[in-house]
């Protein structure tokens, strides 16, 4: 009877230490595509006007720099016309 209870109970030791133990993931070193998305997600959060996010989003894709502003009438110009039956826009 000792027996059967001292290897049951180190069975059920054995179990719960191999349960227990953390094993850590893998640690590799990130994609360039996910380093790239790490860096616009910290953008986003930083709470940046609309032309400095253009600016710091367009330097982190590598994209050339668009020119956005406001036109004379105190709207939004992305630098682009759009004519609307003979009306600019």
């Amino acid at each position: 009877m000792n027996r059967l209870l001292a290897v049951s109970l180190l069975l059920a030791v054995s179990v719960l230490a191999g349960c227990a133990s953390h094993v850590s993931p893998e640690l590799r070193p990130y994609t360039a595509e996910e380093t790239r998305e790490l860096a616009l997600e910290a953008l986003n959060r930083q709470g940046l006007s609309f032309d400095e996010y253009q600016m710091k989003k367009a330097a982190l894709l590598g994209q050339p720099q668009k020119s956005y502003g406001f036109d004379n009438q105190g709207e939004m110009n992305a630098g682009r016309a759009v004519h609307l039956h003979g009306r600019p826009s």
